[in-house]
């Protein structure tokens, strides 16, 4: 594999090494790459997707050349450095390769740039591999990348990277058995996995390295194995733990004790966990998952993919054969998903969009991805930032210039710079810490932010190792706070805290419910104190299925947001209420602190809101009747039978051109309710031309006189069938042709009625009617209606309207 990569980096710029775990790509390949006469005493950087696996990377090849860590290899990580003037390879996480690419566009004294176990795809590794390969195509040809990983999707890569040489590598990896067993709905993942852990330690040998989705279920499952198991060590392993803690899974057992490691996703990689010889994998993984349109990330415990299930399995053959204990039935292997999803189609791309803007690429869409990230992402990340201050008008603003140089999330960032505006800089520098580590007081005590600010300032000064006191440290050296930390207020937490999450600044709705800036809703637990608070803003929350569920939070004084708050007329059709808004509201988001109606709305805006509505639902909303339907059945047959005469008066037609045919009607209304006084025949009948309104009645009248000298009112239909007259049979004595209409074009359907107004019969041709079925009809009427006339010749006899009285 080495001589493969060393002669491939001479001849090409950008590589891809594809090699099993302990095949030695991460802890002996980059020292056999440092004499390589193309790096022309340059250095390499070897980047790692976590903390703990850059340090334990850096360790590792350190220990390899013989010396400590910051000689020849060095590592840098947040807040945290390793290298001196000798360093000639520096292991870094992600993070920091994207920042010194936006700060050095040339990458000055970089001759290689080694992406280790790209395959997890990591939102940083893509953004940076990208920045890199940019570098190398347009200033540093010279530049070598080269992608390492022991299951990676080389598809895509080759897609990207068309001219890139592939190099795959079998490895020293000792075969593993593998051990399925099907998992059981209805019992938790906690209980089952123990149960595998304990079946392993009766049946194999060596340490076992457990997967499990989160921090919550190794602490349920490290309480369950003590409380069950003498004579082994069980030990934790996940990203919020020390690196004391975190060494102490990594290193063997001091006292010889057979171990039991409890690890989350972290240990699948670079990481060398001493002593493993088995492998049990719950099949599960916790991965955070970002919804643009709330603007929130929810953590989801998903499947694993089968990439990452080999890469598991892989831990338990690094030092001889292994075995692998898998919570699900072999034949569900082949309906894993073949690669993890990478975090870019996932994930909050603000900071990105940060980094980006300040590398000079305005137009994120024209970035040359490694994958494409969804467009609704980065939409939301360009709005947060201007929401922020960061991003206007196409650039960064001076503001965004100076939150791109914070190593943190644009929100921290801004929060930064106001705290240094108004002397709050120790208090911010503490609640970034807080925030960007796991958070210290437990649940039950409440989300109060100022109770873990509490905590950690007890802690400042007695127990600088921690992870949390360290990162707070570091803030304040960073923003240059020398005293102490100065007496606060729960609302100064909360008015930091509303420069940071603008769109998460809450108002109380009703009992632990409240309603978010951005239109969300999100609740505290009953019992949380918190909850006598009307006004509060949400630090951390997961976006959860229907309302969020708050997890951080800080009091507010509302009047210290009044410059947040902004004021709009609203002019606008409320489809619950069934009414049209006119109002002036000062405004925080979606959050109303106040409304007053305008009594004389803009004509112009009125207009676009009643056009949208009559879009919307139609001639519905006007006044209508049966005589209004008829006319436009009369409309509609004329426009069939003469369309280039008569004009298409339908709802479609007449919403097409609502101006022309409906606004000369809206003058006066200001309500919903107003449009059912406009008569529908009074818009359709003033869309017709005046030559046509007098028309209408003469070729399609609305009555037809009988000879009896009743008015008989028609009824026409508009999908083509014949008017209908219908007619006591009486009062059509006399009347030997059927009437027509439309000049003569159109025969009418006459429904011959009895004196009850029953139906007799149904014709066009009463000639027809009088000669051949009169007399049938008659026998049976005269029965029926004895008192009524029923003369034999209705050629001749007189049409009647009722009953004919007899002479005495």
């Amino acid at each position: 594999m080495i001589p493969d990569v060393r002669k491939s980096l001479s001849e090409h710029n950008l590589v891809i090494l594809q090699a099993p775990p302990g095949a030695g790509k991460s802890t002996l390949l980059p020292i056999h790459l440092l004499k390589e006469p193309w790096l022309e005493g340059r250095k390499i950087l070897m980047l790692e997707p976590r903390r703990l696996a850059a340090k334990a990377v850096a360790s590792r090849l350190a220990q390899n050349l013989n010396e400590d860590t910051g000689e020849t290899i060095g590592f840098r990580i947040r807040f945290e450095n390793r290298i001196s003037q000798q360093t000639q390879l520096e292991v870094l996480t992600e993070g920091i390769l994207t920042r010194i690419v936006t700060e050095d566009q040339t990458l000055d004294g970089i001759g290689l740039v080694i992406f280790d176990e790209f395959h997890e795809r990591s939102i940083h590794a893509d953004v940076a591999l990208a920045l890199c390969a940019e570098v190398q195509s347009v200033l540093r040809p010279d530049l070598r990348i080269l992608i390492m990983s022991a299951t990676l999707d080389t598809g895509y890569l080759h897609h990207r990277f068309p001219d890139a040489p592939i190099i795959r590598s079998e490895g020293r990896m000792f075969p593993v058995t593998m051990n399925y067993f099907k998992e059981e709905e209805r019992t938790p993942i906690t209980s089952q996995v123990t149960r595998l852990v304990r079946l392993a330690l009766d049946k194999e040998e060596g340490d076992i390295l457990c997967f499990l989705p989160g921090a919550g279920e190794i602490r349920k499952a490290a309480e369950l194995l003590e409380s069950e198991t003498a004579g082994v060590s069980i030990v934790p392993l996940y990203g919020d733990l020390g690196w004391r803690e975190q060494q102490e899974a990594i290193l063997p057992d001091p006292a010889g004790l057979r171990k039991v490691v409890l690890a989350t996703s972290i240990a699948e990689t670079s990481l060398t966990i001493e002593g493993i010889k088995v492998v049990v994998d719950s099949g599960y993984s916790r991965v955070p998952r970002f919804n643009p349109n709330s603007g929130l990330t929810r953590l989801e415990t998903i499947k694993v993919s089968k990439d990452t299930a080999d890469q598991r399995a892989g831990r338990a053959g690094r030092l001889g054969p292994g075995a692998a204990y898998r919570l699900w039935e072999e034949g569900k292997t082949q309906y894993l998903l073949p690669h993890r999803k990478p975090e870019i189609l996932e994930a909050d791309l603000a900071p990105l969009a940060l980094d980006l803007l300040r590398w000079g690429k305005n137009n994120l869409q024209d970035f040359k991805w490694v994958t494409p990230p969804p467009e609704a992402h980065l939409q939301q990340a360009l709005s947060l930032l201007h929401d922020l201050g960061a991003y206007k008008d196409g650039k960064l603003t001076s503001e965004g210039v100076e939150m791109s140089g914070y190593p943190t999330h644009p929100r921290l960032a801004r929060m930064f710079l106001e705290s240094k505006r108004t002397g709050h800089a120790a208090l911010a520098g503490e609640i970034a810490a807080l925030l960007e580590e796991r958070n210290p007081i437990p649940k039950e005590k409440g989300v109060n932010l100022a109770l873990s600010i509490e905590w950690l300032r007890n802690r400042m000064e007695k127990y600088s190792g921690e992870r949390v006191v360290k990162a707070a440290l570091e803030w304040k050296k960073r923003l240059g706070v020398k005293e102490q930390s100065e007496t606060i207020s729960d609302s100064e937490i909360g008015y930091l805290l509303a420069f940071a999450f603008p769109d998460r600044i809450a108002r109380k709705i009703s009992g632990s419910k409240y309603r978010l800036a951005n239109g969300k809703t999100a609740s505290l637990e009953d019992y949380d104190p918190l909850t006598h608070e009307e006004w509060i803003v949400a630090a951390h929350l997961d976006a959860g299925r229907t309302d969020g569920k708050i997890f951080l939070a800080a009091p507010l004084d509302p009047t210290d947001i009044v410059h947040l708050a902004s004021e709009r007329e609203i002019i606008d059709y409320d489809e619950r209420k069934d009414e049209i808004i006119c109002s002036k509201e000062i405004h925080l988001g979606a959050i109303v602190l106040e409304s007053k109606p305008i009594k004389n709305p803009p004509p112009d805006q009125l207009r676009r809101v009643l056009h949208g509505l009559i879009k919307k639902k139609g001639s519905a909303l006007f006044g209508s009747d049966e005589r209004t339907q008829q006319l436009r059945a009369r409309l509609s047959i004329l426009h069939h039978l003469e369309a280039q005469q008569w004009p298409d008066l339908s709802d479609a037609s007449l919403l097409l051109d609502i101006p022309k045919y409906i606004d000369p009607f809206l003058e006066q209304v200001h309500r919903v309710s107003d449009l059912k006084k406009i008569p529908l025949s009074d818009i359709l009948l003033n869309a017709l031309p005046w030559d046509l309104q007098q028309k209408l009645p003469v070729l399609l009248p609305e009555f037809v006189e009988v000879p009896s000298g009743s008015q008989i009112r028609l009824e026409y239909h508009d999908d083509g069938r014949s008017p209908v007259l219908a007619v006591r049979l009486q009062e059509l004595f006399g009347m030997l042709e059927t009437p027509a209409i439309l000049n003569g074009k159109l025969k009418i359907m006459v429904h011959l009625l009895s004196p009850g107004y029953k139906p007799v019969q149904v014709t066009q041709d009463l000639k027809s009617f009088w000669s051949n079925t009169y007399h049938e009809v008659r026998k049976e009427l005269r029965i029926r209606y004895p008192r009524h006339s029923w003369p034999d010749d209705p050629f001749t006899a007189k049409a009647i309207r009722g009953v004919v009285k007899k002479k005495r």
